[in-house]
């Protein structure tokens, strides 16, 4: 079963050009399932039918899981199933009757203008790394990238004599996207006066945003750095560094811009993904006028 799964990893890879971070999610989901299959005493994807992945999707409400995560597992399978069927693995697909359970949509977490301001203040630049940090909140709430782009960022994805980066998003595709004058000032300063000297005498790398060993930074550590900022900041929300994308579209929308030109942003394929941002705008307009308006 799991040569299987590692076959499907391959085609999603190869054939279908996905990121490392969403074949990953499969291979997660598809091992959980795998492991529950063999414990029935399952051997193969073959043995499986529509009441063997009923029995797992109980199975896995009754450990408390969420319906987004049971829902992210039925779609894992599906996919899976079409792929083996492609390739004459398995006769049936017990998917084919199983229908995904309907999450409960939760709004993201936002942060406020002034919670940025907050945000953004909190680095000491009298220090080389205060800069770099400073540098990589501004960049990631004056473009929107997500984390992985952010820390994949390399220097000729770079536009900076016309205000654009061009990171490469979900599918290895790449999009291009305004950078303000701010955040292009914070970065320069991050260029010449951290990045390049700290490259002096080390081997050369290409990534924009390095740590202190002159390494590609990674995703825990953007993570770590969010936490410890917002924390500092006295922020009293759980942020993550999708956080400042989610406060990136808001605050967009908010100041009248464009849904297309958000989505365009944001890289969504689907302007229905980029449409619950506009709830989130409706909904701190409504908390807005309930505290302000005299006879709310």
């Amino acid at each position: 079963m799991q040569q299987d799964v590692q076959d499907f990893s391959q085609f999603l890879l190869v054939e279908r050009g996905l990121s490392n971070n969403t074949i990953q999610s499969y291979q997660n989901d598809l091992k959980k399932a795998a492991e529950y299959f063999t414990s029935q005493n399952l051997s193969s994807w073959g043995d499986i039918d529509r009441y063997a992945v009923l029995n797992l999707l109980a199975h896995l409400t009754n450990l408390g899981q969420s319906r987004t995560t049971i829902g992210r597992q039925v779609s894992s399978l599906r996919q899976f199933y079409q792929y083996l069927l492609r390739q004459h693995r398995v006769m049936n697909d017990p998917m084919a009757l199983v229908t995904i359970p309907k999450g409960q949509r939760h709004l993201p977490t936002v942060l406020t203008q002034d919670e940025v301001r907050r945000m953004l203040a909190v680095p000491d630049t009298g220090k080389k790394m205060g800069i770099r940090d400073r540098a990589i909140l501004e960049v990631m709430y004056a473009t929107g990238m997500r984390v992985s782009e952010l820390t994949n960022l390399r220097l000729n994805d770079l536009h900076l004599d016309v205000h654009l980066v061009q990171p490469r998003g979900k599918g290895d595709k790449e999009r291009i996207i305004p950078i303000g004058e701010v955040a292009e000032s914070w970065l320069n300063r991050y260029l010449h006066s951290v990045r390049a000297p700290q490259l002096a005498n080390k081997p050369a790398s290409d990534f924009v945003f390095l740590n202190a060993r002159a390494k590609q930074l990674t995703r825990q550590a953007i993570w770590q750095l969010i936490k410890k900022t917002a924390q500092a900041a006295k922020i009293d929300k759980d942020v993550t560094p999708h956080t400042m994308r989610h406060s990136f579209a808001t605050h967009l929308l908010e100041n009248g811009a464009d849904l297309r030109v958000v989505q365009e942003l944001l890289g969504h394929s689907d302007i229905t993904t980029t449409q619950i941002y506009t709830h989130v705008s409706q909904k701190r307009l409504l908390t807005v006028y309930k505290n302000t308006h005299p006879r709310a």
